[in-house]
């Protein structure tokens, strides 16, 4: 976990399925000499310190509850989704790791000093559109609900390089100091204390990025940031800062606000996060602390004329939304809707080794508060989406979201392992005065929780050649399992979904 200057082979979610970061090359590596090499063992393609790096990944299922297909969607459909339908096979995109594409480089200019930089991005194997989870809304918006595809949130969002882009300098001694586009800590830790390693298709917080972003998955890479990651013996250390970008959207602080009464307002999506963690013989631990402010969450994509449609913002509490009543600020083609809050998270982290076993767990305690600085209609999200539909005062009162994962891999042999993980959330009752009851029907405000459990089992017929086999079963209670936060709720169509998926990867 020390410089982030790429990892060995392309990764994927939370937006988060990728393994761990691997120390990159030495810069006096030359990678594979031949072909033959090549295949035959997990040699870089490096030249003078620049390495090329990639993979693929991608596999068939069944679903006992899903949806359409969608081009832009890189996560497939392992995790229950709110939206989904009967059962149905389903091509798997990037199972075990985001298929994509990267260039990392590490060339010394001084003693001990090195220019570092990587630039990295998702491609969806079964469609070749970038990764783009903005995407799957803005298709699905004015459609009803019986028509969508397959939807979801992500940071992800078709940008060029979607992963990472960053640049810095770094020292054996005095550490590694980057700038630009980067995985938050949060992420980086998820990497390597997931017994699934980030899987969309086995790991709920690879593929739900919620614990990795600190709240919210939009956040588990953030843009225009700076990062430092140093380590000292058994000690590592990090921490980042994120610069406020893009565009507070138009906002107004009256129940019948119009496009003309709206004022435009600076964007104030500041972010810091620390990272302290050591080794200690076959066990390691990590303790990582993250505050996002103005974080958005994309629910859902706008409803046609049944329910939502057109512009929103809301000014009250958290089941009501007011219209425009006057020309819209901007339209709802190629627009997300967001809910807006300011994330406060602490995670802690653990991992032993007891050959052939690993054991892995952990858990993190979110608190999300209404925004100190509300965004307004045509707000930036991800990748430059714009927000058409915007709420900064869900919350009646603070919400906190628990999550707690465990698993164990163990090695059948060399080529094998086998990976059992458990992972669950809850939610606590954020809506005042509570209501929440089987009886009077439940909201997204109430108290809820999500359950994960998967098994499967990974062979490497080479270095850079491995199949896959595995199941995923995943339901959801209470208030999570409603689908649309507005007024009395949407339910869920189903509050389950059972998942077998087998694939292939290759890794270079």
């Amino acid at each position: 976990m020390s410089a982030i200057v790429g990892v060995a082979r392309a990764e994927p979610a939370a937006d988060l399925p990728t393994p761990a970061p691997a120390p990159a090359a030495p810069p006096s590596s030359t990678g594979c000499a031949n072909i033959h090499e090549f295949v035959a063992t997990d040699c870089s393609l490096t030249w003078n310190g620049i390495t090329l790096y990639g993979a693929y990944d991608v596999g068939v299922g069944w679903v006992s509850h899903g949806l359409p297909e969608n081009g832009y969607n890189y996560e497939g459909e392992s995790l229950v989704n709110r939206n989904a339908g009967g059962s149905r096979f389903v091509i798997a995109p990037n199972n075990l790791q985001e298929t994509g594409l990267g260039i990392k480089g590490k060339v010394e200019f001084l003693d001990d000093w090195y220019a570092v930089f990587n630039a990295s991005t998702g491609i969806n194997p079964q469609s070749g559109q970038l990764a783009n989870m903005a995407g799957t809304n803005a298709t699905n918006n004015g459609l009803p609900r019986a028509s969508y595809s397959e939807t979801g949130d992500g940071a992800r969002a078709g940008q060029a390089f979607n992963d990472e882009l960053l640049a810095g300098v770094s020292s054996a001694y005095f550490g590694t100091l980057t700038f630009g586009r980067q995985r938050a800590l949060g992420t980086d830790t998820m990497l390597a204390y997931d017994p699934a390693g980030g899987s969309y298709s086995f790991s709920y917080i690879g593929y739900n990025g919620t614990m990795a972003g600190g709240g919210d998955t939009e956040d588990t890479r953030w843009d225009e940031a700076i990062k430092y990651r140093a380590t000292y013996g058994p000690i590592h250390f990090g921490a980042m800062y994120k610069f406020a970008d893009g565009s507070g959207g138009c906002y107004s602080g009256s129940a019948t606000w119009t496009a003309a009464t709206c004022t435009p307002e600076e964007a104030h999506n500041t972010a810091y996060g620390f990272d302290l963690g050591g080794e200690y013989g076959k066990f390691s631990a990590d303790v990582v602390f993250q505050h996002y402010n103005q974080a958005i969450s994309v629910l859902n994509p706008l409803l046609g004329a049944s329910s939502l449609s057109g512009t929103y913002q809301s000014t009250l509490n958290s089941v009501n939304t007011n219209p425009i009543t006057g020309a819209n600020v901007i339209g709802t083609n190629n627009t997300e809707y967001g809910i807006v809050t300011d994330n406060t998270a602490i995670m802690l982290a653990a991992k032993y080794t007891w050959d052939p076993v690993k054991f892995f767990g952990g858990y993190e305690h979110i608190q999300q508060f209404n925004p100190s600085n509300p965004l307004g209609v045509g707000a930036s999200a991800q990748g430059g989406y714009l927000l058409s539909g915007v709420e900064d005062n869900n919350l009646d009162r603070p919400k906190i979201v628990q999550i707690w994962w465990a698993g164990a891999k163990y090695a059948y042999d060399i080529k094998t392992d086998i990976t059992l993980s458990w992972y669950h959330q809850q939610q606590n009752d954020f809506r005042v005065p509570s209501t929440c009851s089987a009886e009077a029907g439940f909201r997204a405000s109430c108290s809820g929780t999500l359950n994960e459990v998967s098994l499967y089992a990974d062979h490497h017929f080479t270095k850079r050649v491995d199949v896959f086999a595995g199941i995923a079963y995943s339901d959801v209670h209470g208030g999570l399992a409603i689908a649309i936060p507005h007024g009395p709720g949407v339910p869920y169509n189903y509050n389950s979904n059972l998942a077998p998926t087998v694939g292939g990867r290759f890794t270079f």
